[in-house]
C-alpha cells in the first residue's frame, strides 16, 4: 500500500505519454480519451495518499512531474495540432507557452504550499479543459483554440485566488 498513490501518478504519466503519442497520429479522441484518464487518477493519487498515510515529499514532487506531461505537455501537442491549420508551424509558440506557464503554475504550488485555495487555475483543471473541448467538438475554430490557449496560460500563472472544489 506505501507504493499505491506513486503508481497512480506514474499511471498518470504513462496516459500523459500515450496521449502524446495518439496526437502524433491524428487519432485526437483517443489522446484527448488518454488526458481525461490521467485526470482521474491525478484526483485520486493524493487522497489515496492522505487515506493510507504514505505521504512523502518524493510523492508530492514525482505528482508534480507527472501533472507537467499529463495536463501541460500532452494537451499542448493537443493544442499544436489544433492551431496549425490557421498559422502553421508557428502554433509551437502556443505549446511552449501552455507548458512553461504550467510548470510555473506547479512550482509556485509546490512552494506556495496553500492548502484552503488555489492561486491561479491548477494545470489539472487547464489540461482537462483542453481535452475535454477536444473530445466533445474537433470543429471548434483554429482562431478559438489560440484564445483558448492564450486564456489558460494566463489562468495559470495568474495571482487571483480560486476556491478549492
Amino acid at each position: 500500500m506505501k507504493y499505491i498513490a506513486n503508481i497512480m501518478s506514474m499511471a498518470n504519466l504513462a496516459f500523459g505519454v500515450m496521449s502524446i503519442y495518439f496526437a502524433t497520429k491524428g487519432s485526437f479522441v483517443a489522446a484527448c480519451i488518454m488526458l481525461l484518464l490521467s485526470v482521474i487518477l491525478d484526483g485520486f493519487d493524493g487522497r489515496v495518499a492522505r487515506h493510507f498515510n504514505c505521504v512523502s515529499e518524493i510523492g508530492k514532487q514525482l505528482d508534480s512531474l507527472c501533472d507537467l506531461v499529463g495536463f501541460g505537455v500532452a494537451p499542448g501537442f493537443l493544442l499544436y495540432y489544433f492551431i496549425y491549420p490557421l498559422i502553421g508551424e508557428f502554433a509551437i509558440a502556443f505549446t511552449v507557452m501552455f507548458v512553461l506557464c504550467g510548470a510555473f503554475r506547479l512550482a509556485r504550488f509546490n512552494v506556495l504550499n496553500i492548502h484552503e485555495y488555489y492561486v491561479g487555475v491548477p494545470i489539472t483543471i487547464a489540461g482537462m479543459f483542453v481535452g475535454i473541448l477536444g473530445f466533445w467538438n474537433l470543429k471548434i475554430p483554429a482562431i478559438v483554440w489560440i484564445i483558448i490557449a492564450v486564456l489558460l496560460s494566463y489562468l495559470m500563472v495568474c495571482s487571483k485566488k480560486f476556491k478549492k472544489f
